[in-house]
């Protein structure tokens, strides 16, 4: 197949996390246990929070999206990944690998974005509380929920189109267990310097100033809530220390793929593997296991579904 843009690479042949086949099933078996426990718990928080009338204010609407946004982020590496793991030949055909980054970036440019929205929330609730009620309404809420959605979507088919103006005429074998910019782009028959460095712009430099914001203004929230002395004090640094936690383990990751020149180093793959895999599932419980409310919420649910 030849498209306009000079492509003759029909297919991606996949090199895998590790070439050891008993690295291989332990690493497998531990996804697919982690995923059978991690996974539904982010189901339950999502049917927590629609359920229960209590849990109506906007940072549990937000935390419902996280949810959701990591469940669905989960589903693009992960099963595929099983997948190769049972198969000798692992390959990816060049619309599913576009259509994998697309999603990847899509999700999780979103979910960068979601974070400064909760981020937003907090700093209205904590050092703005009078103005909480009208700053979050509903519309609110539900227009910065769009705005992330159409930011994600933005980011992501940016990055789309930079790799399809690429022609892919001869090396097809990603040193990777999925498609991402890095990879792909030095599979390109050009000289990628240009579009590394707008790749860079996007995602890297994007990235880097998302998280020195969200830790200037979680620094700004928690010194205000050291300051005060509210009876909420300690539920405050509990919910903003627990926020910092998941922006930790999303944009550090990020970080130290997208913010420097695509060159391969060691620990990429352990380091994506972890950002593709492990976090996605493991920051919505990482939350509800710090938040009293949603913790007795889902007690509740569970105990009625046992007795039904």
């Amino acid at each position: 197949m030849e498209i306009e843009n000079g492509t003759v690479v029909t297919e991606f042949i996949l090199l895998g996390l590790t070439q050891s086949r008993e690295i291989q099933l332990l690493v497998f078996v531990l996804i697919l246990i982690f995923y059978l426990i991690i996974l539904p718990g982010n189901f339950l928080i999502i049917l927590t929070i629609r359920s229960d009338p209590g849990l109506t204010a906007p940072l549990y609407f937000f935390l419902g999206n996280l949810a959701f946004l990591d469940a669905s982020y989960s589903f693009i590496v992960a099963p595929r990944m099983l997948a190769d793991f049972l198969s000798e030949r692992k390959v990816i055909s060049y619309r599913g690998c576009i259509t994998q980054l697309f999603f990847l970036h899509f999700l999780g440019g979103g979910e960068g974005l979601l974070l400064v929205v909760m981020a937003f929330d907090r700093y209205i609730a904590i050092c703005r509380p009078l103005h909480y009620s009208t700053v979050m309404s509903p519309r609110a809420c539900y227009v910065m929920l769009l705005a992330l959605w159409l930011g994600g979507f933005i980011h992501s088919i940016i990055q789309v189109a930079l790799i399809l103006r690429l022609p892919f005429c001869g090396p097809n074998q990603l040193d990777n267990f999925f498609c991402d910019v890095p990879q792909v782009i030095k599979l390109a028959c050009t000289d990628t310097f240009v579009v590394e460095l707008l790749m860079v712009f996007n995602s890297g430099l994007l990235t880097l100033l998302c998280f020195l914001g969200l830790l200037a203004s979680y620094a700004v929230i928690l010194c205000h809530v050291h300051r005060s002395a509210s009876e909420g004090k300690s539920k405050a640094m509990s919910t903003c220390t627990t926020h910092v936690i998941i922006i930790l383990l999303m944009f550090g990751p990020a970080i130290f793929i997208y913010t420097r020149p695509f060159r391969a180093l060691p620990a990429d793959k352990v380091v994506s593997f972890f950002h593709t895999v492990i976090f996605p599932v493991m920051n919505p419980v990482i939350y509800t296991l710090r938040n009293q409310e949603v913790k007795i919420s889902m007690k509740k649910l569970l105990i009625q579904h046992v007795l039904c």
